[in-house]
């Protein structure tokens, strides 16, 4: 069974004020929600070391852009940057 995303959990104007205070509180940092790929069958992120891609709108950023970059290109209207992690199988890499 598929878990609910982030944005159909939380109505747009909780998200907004959320992304806001984050952004009001911590000035040098971007608000992300990082979620798993739909179709990956990979284990939640937890704290051991594993091979995870992370994806913003479905693309595979390069290795060195800054996630102020990736936040200012792919940011929502409700404020925050929503990223997918998947494993190598997911996405059809080998």
């Amino acid at each position: 069974m598929s878990k609910a995303s982030f944005k159909t959990q939380h109505p747009f104007e909780r998200r907004h004020d959320e992304s806001t205070h984050i952004r009001d509180k911590y000035p040098d940092r971007v608000p992300v929600i990082m979620e798993k790929a739909g179709r990956s069958d990979i284990a939640d992120i937890d704290k051991k070391r594993e091979g995870y891609f992370c994806f913003v709108d479905n693309i595979l950023p390069p290795t060195a852009t800054l996630m102020s970059s990736l936040y200012e290109e792919h940011k929502d209207e409700d404020g925050f940057l929503y990223m997918t992690y998947g494993g190598e199988n997911t996405f059809g890499c080998q």
